[in-house]
C-alpha cells in the first residue's frame, strides 16, 4: 500500500521552482519536468526531446502500488517483474535482457539511491521504499539519461519527494489487508522560522506476506527527518532517512500443465497463495567447512538497515545556476531465501540414490521420512519432492556520491543556449558473503524438511544419510570485499534554434576503479555424507586492481509542430562499466565495458480530451554476459561458462489517456517489440563431447512481444468518488535462451476506489488481481536459462503472479 513519508529533497534535478510552478506547462495535462535534463530554463513535456513517463500523486493514489518495480506498470516499454515481493525487482527495459536494474537507476530527486543499482543480490529496490513523501515519478526511457546519470543506459527513475508548505500541514494514513496487512503512515512539515521548514514522516507496517510461510514475512519501516532554508538565489536542504525493514522474497512453486493445456500449480499446491517456505525452514543450523555453525534465519528474508544523509544546495552565481548534491549511504543487507532448485519424483529421487545405500549399515532399501515425524514416510499425493537450497547472503555497503553542476542560459543573436557543465563522483566499498545447503523438501504449501533414510528389511530406519533434512551443506561459499571509484565529466546543451526547433546533445566520459579480493574456494570432508563437499574457504586471496573508462553522447532534437503538439529524434551511445560484482565468483577474468545504441522516434500531442504519445524505438546491446549455470545436487557442478553475445529490439511504444468528458476517462499504454539475440554461439560438451549452439535470431528470455495497459476510470458524486479497473496484459515470453520452454500469454485485473467523506478525509480500497491469475512471470533460472533443463517437462518450477488480494486505508489530511 502506498504510504508516504516526508517532503521532498532539493537536489540538483529539483532547482526549478516548486511545483506550484507547474502551472506554465504550455499544453492541458502538461507538466514541467526535470529528469533527463539539466540547465538554468524549464522544460515541460510536451516539449521533450525524449521519450519520459509521469506519474502523478493521483495515480500513485489510485494504484497504491506494494513496491517500486509495481508502481512501474504504466510505463511503456519497461516490462516489470514484481512477484518476488516488496523488493528485489526485475525491469527490463525496450528489450534489453538485463535482470534486476541493470539497465535503469533509480532516483531520489535525482541523486542515485545507490550508486550502481544492480550490485549482485543487492538491487537498489532493496534500498528505497514507497511512501507519503513521493509526490510523482518521472521515469526518463534511454535518451539523455546516460548522459546525466550514471549505470542507466536504458533510462532513469526518479521519485520526486513533496515541498514543505508555507503553513503547517500534514498526513495520517492507516491501512488493513486480507494477508494480515497493518499499516500507518505519518507526514507533516511546517515553517520553523528564521527561514526554516522542517518535516517529520515515516511509515510502519506488518503483514504475513500474500504466499505466507506461516510467520510473520514483512515487519518494518522508515522515518525521515528533513530541514529547509531559503537563501539569497538559491536554497539548502538536509535530509536524513532511516530504514530498518524486512520483507520476504518470494519464489517458484511446482507447476504442472493440465490435459486441456492450462498451466496451474500441483494438486493441493495453493497456486495463489502458496510457498515452499515455512516453519521447518525458518530457522535452520547449518555446519561450515571451518566446524563453525552459520544459523540460517529466513525470518530476516531481505533485511535492509540503511541510514542516509544528503544535503542539496541550488545557488545563484552571476548569471550561473549552481547545483551541488551531496549523498552519503551505510547499509546492511541480510538477504535470506529458500530456493526450490529442482523438482522431480520421489521415485525418481530414490533410484538415483541407491549408490548411497551403502551409507549405512544394514540397510535394505532407502525411503524418505518426515524430520518432524522421524517414524512417518512421506507420501506426496503428486509423487513429487523438492532439491531445495538455503541461501544467505551479507552485503555491507558504505557509499558516497556527489553530483555538482553549473549552467547558464545566454543568447546568441535571436537563439538561446542553456549550457550544463557537471562533475560526478561516486565511492562505496562492498562486502559480499553466501552460504547456502541443499535441503530435501516436501512438494508442498510449506514444504516440510525430510530425510533420506536407510531401513531394514524389517522396515525399521537403520539410519539416515542425510542430516535433519540437510543432502549437502555448503553448495554456495563466497567471500570477497571490494572498493569502486568513479569520476565522471559531462557537458550538454540546449540549443533553441527558433521557436519551433530545439537540439539537444550531450556528451559523458566515465572512468571507475576497481579493486578488492575475492577468497578462493575448495570442497571438504568432514566424514558424513551430508557434510562429504561442504564448500569452504582455503585462506588464499585473489586480488583484483582494475581501470575502466568510456565516453557516450547523445544527440537529439524536438520541433514543435503547435503548442499542443511535436515531434522528436534522438540517437544515443550508452555504456555500462563493470562494478564490483562482476568480480564474485570469477576474480581471474577481467569484464567487459557493455555499449548500447539507442534510437528513438516520436510524436507528443496534449490536448484537453486527450494526451498521445507513440515512439519508435531502437536498442543495440553489445557485451551481454551470459552463464549456463544448472544447479546440481551432488555439489560437483562445474565452474559456469561465461560469454558474451549481444541483442537487438525494434518496437514500439504508445502511451496516453482519454478524457471524453469529466465522468469518464481512460489511460492506456503498448509496447510492440522484436527482441532478439545475435551472436550468441558457444560450444556445450554432450558424453563429452563438443556440439556447437547457435541462439542467434532467438527471442529474448522473459521479454514478451506485446504487453498492454487499459486503465478506464469513472468519477461520480461530483468526483468525490472514483471508481477505476487495470487491464494488463503479458504476451508469450521464453524461460532461456534456446526458446525451448514457453510462459505462456496471461492478464490480470486490479480494481481501485476513492471516496471522499470530506475535504479532509478521503477511504480507499484496493482488489489486487481480482481473478485469482496464475499468469508465470518466471521459469526455473536454476534449471539454466541458456537451454533450460524443465524442456519437455510436463511439471516444473515456476513463479507465477501473487494472488488476489484485498486492501483498504482511510488518509485524514490536515
Amino acid at each position: 500500500m502506498l504510504a508516504l513519508a516526508s517532503a521532498p529533497l532539493l537536489a540538483q534535478e529539483n532547482v526549478q521552482p516548486p511545483p506550484a510552478t507547474e502551472q506554465a506547462a504550455d499544453a492541458p495535462h502538461d507538466v514541467v519536468i526535470v529528469t533527463g535534463r539539466a540547465g538554468a530554463g524549464t522544460r515541460t513535456k510536451s516539449k521533450a526531446s525524449y521519450s519520459i513517463t509521469t506519474i502523478d500523486e493521483d495515480a500513485l493514489r489510485m494504484q497504491a502500488p506494494t513496491s517500486v518495480t509495481e508502481a512501474l506498470k504504466s510505463v511503456p516499454g519497461f516490462w516489470v517483474e514484481a512477484s518476488g515481493g516488496e523488493a528485489s525487482g526485475n525491469i527490463r527495459a525496450r528489450g534489453i535482457p538485463v535482470d534486476g536494474f541493470g539497465s535503469v537507476t533509480l532516483l531520489e530527486d535525482g541523486i542515485p539511491v545507490q550508486h550502481d543499482p544492480s550490485l549482485g543480490y543487492l538491487n537498489a529496490d532493496q534500498a528505497f521504499r514507497l511512501d507519503e513523501t513521493i509526490e510523482r515519478i518521472e521515469v526518463v526511457r534511454g535518451g539523455p539519461s546516460s548522459v546525466f546519470y550514471t549505470n542507466a543506459p536504458a533510462g532513469a527513475i526518479n521519485f520526486r519527494t513533496r515541498e514543505i508548505g508555507d503553513t503547517a500541514s500534514g498526513i495520517v494514513k492507516v491501512g488493513a489487508g486480507n494477508f494480515g496487512m497493518r499499516r500507518v503512515d505519518f507526514w507533516a512539515g511546517t515553517p520553523l522560522g528564521n527561514g526554516w521548514k522542517g518535516g517529520i514522516g515515516g511509515f510502519y507496517r506488518i503483514d504475513d506476506g500474500i504466499r505466507s510461510p506461516g510467520y510473520r514475512a514483512n515487519d518494518g519501516g522508515q522515518v525521515r527527518v528533513r530541514l529547509t532554508r531559503m537563501l539569497d538565489g538559491g536554497r539548502i536542504a538536509l535530509d536524513f532517512k532511516h530504514l530498518d525493514d524486512k520483507v520476504a522474497l518470494f519464489l517458484g512453486i511446482p507447476m504442472r500443465t493440465y490435459p486441456d493445456g492450462d498451466i496451474a500449480a500441483i494438486p493441493g499446491f495453493d497456486g495463489n497463495r502458496g510457498t515452499v517456505a515455512g516453519p521447518q525452514t525458518r530457522v535452520v543450523d547449518m555446519r561450515m567447512g571451518n566446524g563453525a555453525t552459520y544459523r540460517f534465519d529466513n525470518g530476516e528474508g531481505t533485511h535492509v538497515k540503511r541510514k542516509q544523509f544528503t544535503v542539496a544546495l541550488e545557488k545563484e552565481l552571476g548569471g550561473w545556476k549552481l547545483a551541488e548534491s551531496l549523498r552519503h549511504s551505510s547499509t546492511d543487507t541480510q538477504r535470506n531465501g529458500v530456493f526450490p532448485n529442482q523438482l522431480l519424483s520421489s521415485e525418481a529421487f530414490l533410484r538415483q540414490s541407491q549408490g548411497l545405500l551403502a551409507r549405512v549399515p544394514g540397510a535394505t532399501r532407502l525411503a524418505l521420512r518426515r524430520v518432524d515425524a522421524p517414524g512417518t514416510d512421506y507420501a506426496d499425493p503428486n509423487g513429487l519432492l523438492l532439491v531445495g537450497g538455503l541461501r544467505g547472503v551479507t552485503m555491507p555497503l558504505e557509499e558516497t556520491v556527489n553530483d555538482l553542476r553549473l549552467s547558464r542560459k545566454f543568447a546568441a543573436g535571436t537563439q538561446t543556449h542553456d549550457v550544463t557543465l557537471g562533475y560526478y563522483f561516486a565511492r562505496f566499498t562492498q562486502g559480499f558473503d553466501r552460504y547456502s545447503s541443499t535441503v530435501l523438501l516436501g512438494a508442498q504449501s510449506q514444504a516440510p524438511l525430510l530425510d533420506l533414510a536407510g531401513l531394514d528389511a524389517a522396515g525399521r530406519v537403520a539410519g539416515t544419510i542425510t542430516e535433519r533434512g540437510i543432502y549437502n551443506y555448503g553448495y554456495e561459499w563466497e567471500h570477497a570485499r571490494g572498493k569502486s571509484r568513479t569520476h565522471a565529466l559531462y557537458l550538454s546543451d540546449e540549443w533553441q534554434v527558433d521557436e519551433r526547433l530545439r537540439i539537444d546533445g550531450g556528451v559523458r566520459w566515465e572512468k571507475v576503479n576497481t579493486r578488492g579480493w575475492t577468497e578462493r574456494g575448495a570442497n571438504v570432508d568432514l566424514g558424513k555424507f551430508a557434510t562429504s563437499k561442504i564448500r569452504t574457504g582455503t585462506g588464499v586471496l585473489d586480488y583484483y586492481d582494475n581501470d575502466f573508462d568510456k565516453m557516450g553522447w547523445t544527440l537529439g532534437a524536438n520541433w514543435q509542430l503547435a503548442r499542443t503538439s511535436g515531434v522528436f529524434g534522438r540517437w544515443t551511445k550508452a555504456f555500462r562499466l563493470p562494478n564490483l560484482s562482476s568480480y564474485i565468483t570469477s576474480p581471474a577474468a577481467v569484464p567487459v565495458i557493455q555499449t548500447m545504441d539507442l534510437g528513438e522516434l516520436g510524436y507528443k500531442y496534449s490536448s484537453a480530451m486527450l494526451e498521445l504519445y507513440p515512439t519508435l524505438f531502437y536498442s543495440k546491446y553489445d557485451n551481454v554476459a551470459y552463464t549456463n549455470n544448472v544447479f546440481s545436487i551432488d555439489n560437483a557442478t562445474s565452474r559456469p561458462q561465461t560469454g558474451y553475445a549481444s541483442s537487438r529490439t525494434f518496437g514500439l511504444e504508445l502511451e496516453g489517456r482519454l478524457f471524453p468528458s469529466s465522468l469518464v476517462d481512460l489511460g492506456f499504454n503498448l509496447t510492440l517489440q522484436d527482441p532478439e539475440y545475435r551472436d550468441l554461439r558457444y560450444t556445450d560438451r554432450v558424453n563429452n563431447l563438443p556440439v556447437p549452439r547457435d541462439y542467434s535470431g532467438n527471442a529474448l528470455i522473459r521479454v514478451p512481444k506485446v504487453s498492454a495497459r487499459l486503465v478506464p476510470g469513472v468519477n461520480l458524486l461530483g468526483d468525490k468518488l472514483r471508481l477505476q479497473l487495470a487491464y494488463e496484459y503479458q504476451g508469450k515470453r521464453y524461460v532461456d535462451s534456446a526458446n525451448t520452454v514457453v510462459l505462456p500469454k496471461y492478464h490480470m485485473l486490479n480494481f481501485s476506489a476513492r471516496w471522499q467523506a470530506t475535504p479532509a478525509v478521503e477511504a480507499f480500497l484496493y482488489v489486487d488481481n481480482v481473478e485469482n491469475s496464475q499468469g508465470l512471470t518466471e521459469g526455473n533460472p536454476r534449471a539454466g536459462e541458456l537451454a533450460s533443463a524443465d524442456a519437455g517437462a510436463n511439471t516444473f518450477i515456476a513463479r507465477p503472479l501473487l494472488g488476489r488480494t484485498v486492501r483498504a486505508a482511510l488518509k485524514y489530511a490536515f
